[in-house]
């Protein structure tokens, strides 16, 4: 017997119409969304206390919309996190869309993985290496991350879809394969091979050539129309990963080795709610055109504990920018830089890190002020970016402030100003026990 899913999201924003290109000629029995990053969950919870009918998925309908049809028609079940905070809002809304499609679907949604109640002073942060209450921001939410044993009972239910919050992102993909393949829950070796093929496949096009392109090393043909990936797993959790024919993009061993150690620690012991798995046996072959099989992954047991994440309120994020052209640029960003740092201590004093960067040089390295690089003087084009995170709003919009009064406070030549504030979240891990969850299964019918 062989299972084919496939890819319908990896991540909030990704594109629609390559899943419904999936859902109607991918001939799949399954096909799952993951729309969940950490920050997407906080916001999420910042969104549910400010009305109780949302902190779902803000495009679940838009998503939904483009596969149920297709979906319900060649039967294939669909597996999603867009429940995001609110899973019970977001059933609600999956079986209003439903119901204006005129399509009578089964929708099980699944509850569990909220532990705000569960968190206190004492609740220890172990990447800060502090309790809870020394950190001091505002807790919004805290979210388990659950596994197969949270997914299965709603897939018992035989539902069209599925619809949870926080799951880890390869439970998606694993749920379905350990349901249809009847695989035992203590079977480490193929949950860590049906691991293998969740984590290929939950980053969507990344599988396909997505952040995979880099010429002229890595050409990636046809990238603006790149195509959502399927697997075909085998019962002994061999697979092979492929896509749909007149697609864009390619599969092939360099793209799955490539996504396989995507966010990977530990090979050998890749840790989720349902397994150690060993990626480090994976052995990789080309299986043809566009199709890469996938075979030898193992699996441990898996950890005692669940992870969980704790979303705090970070409050204001405010970013502004200025640009500077021409001969001599970079050091005029970097003196219009100096002033902004000189003018928020001294005159408004400001205590919260400042964020100085001059993009166009090397920002994204965070190195910007460290002196400017060799080759700054061959630079014509410096864009500068002030960012600062502080709980006062008012502190916010004096960044701005100073960022705009250089038009004329600043050096020669500065023009393009830009400013926003927007409300801000941070996260940090923490563990849980698994005794901690109280598992829901709730079912709509449209």
């Amino acid at each position: 017997m062989t299972l084919r899913i496939g890819a319908g999201a990896g991540f909030a924003g990704d594109r629609i119409a390559p899943a419904r290109d999936l859902a109607e000629r991918g001939r799949l029995d399954f096909i799952a969304f993951e729309c969940l990053a950490e920050r997407t969950l906080a916001y999420g919870h910042l969104q549910r206390a400010a009305d109780p009918d949302k902190g779902f998925h803000t495009a679940l309908d838009k998503r939904l919309g483009a596969v149920l049809p297709a979906c319900v028609q060649h039967g294939t079940t669909i597996v999603t996190n867009m429940g995001v905070a609110n899973p019970r809002a977001a059933g609600r809304a999956a079986q209003a869309l439903a119901q204006r499609l005129g399509l009578k679907i089964r929708i099980a949604v699944v509850t569990g993985d909220d532990v705000t109640t569960q968190v206190n002073g004492d609740t220890w942060l172990p990447e800060m290496g502090k309790t809870l209450r020394e950190h001091g921001q505002r807790v919004v939410g805290a979210n388990a991350y659950l596994g197969i044993d949270a997914l299965l009972p709603a897939l018992d239910e035989q539902p069209h879809l599925v619809i949870t919050g926080r799951v880890a992102d390869p439970s998606l993909f694993l749920a379905p394969l350990v349901h249809r393949l009847g695989w035992a829950r203590d079977d480490w070796a193929r949950l860590g091979a049906g691991t293998a093929v969740g984590h290929l496949l939950e980053c969507s096009m990344q599988v396909t050539g997505g952040y995979f392109a880099d010429p002229p090393h890595k050409v990636v043909p046809n990238i603006a129309q790149l195509g959502f990936p399927l697997a075909e797993v085998a019962a002994d959790g061999s697979a092979v990963i492929t896509k749909l024919d007149g697609t864009g993009g390619l599969v092939s061993e360099l793209t799955v080795k490539e996504q396989l150690m995507y966010e990977v620690h530990d090979p050998a012991a890749y840790l989720t709610p349902d397994v150690a798995a060993d990626f480090s046996t994976a052995r990789i072959a080309q299986a043809g055109a566009d199709r890469v099989a996938v075979r030898g992954v193992g699996g441990r047991e898996r950890p005692r504990q669940l992870k969980a994440i704790v979303g705090f309120d970070g409050g204001f994020l405010a970013e502004g920018e200025i640009s500077y052209a021409g001969p001599g640029a970079a050091a005029r960003a970097q003196l219009a830089a100096e002033i902004v740092r000189e003018r928020m201590a001294q005159v408004h004093g400001n205590t919260e890190p400042l964020r100085l960067d001059l993009i166009g040089l090397n920002a994204l390295h965070g190195t910007a002020m460290n002196g400017l690089p060799a080759h700054a003087a061959l630079c014509t084009d410096v864009r500068l970016r002030a960012a600062l995170r502080t709980p006062s709003r008012a502190m916010a919009e004096n960044l701005l402030e100073e960022v705009e009064s250089l038009w004329l406070g600043g050096p020669a030549g500065g023009g393009g100003y830009r400013g926003h504030i927007t409300p801000s979240v941070t996260t940090q891990p923490m563990y849980v026990g698994r005794e901690a969850i109280a598992l829901n299964i709730e079912v709509l019918t449209s």
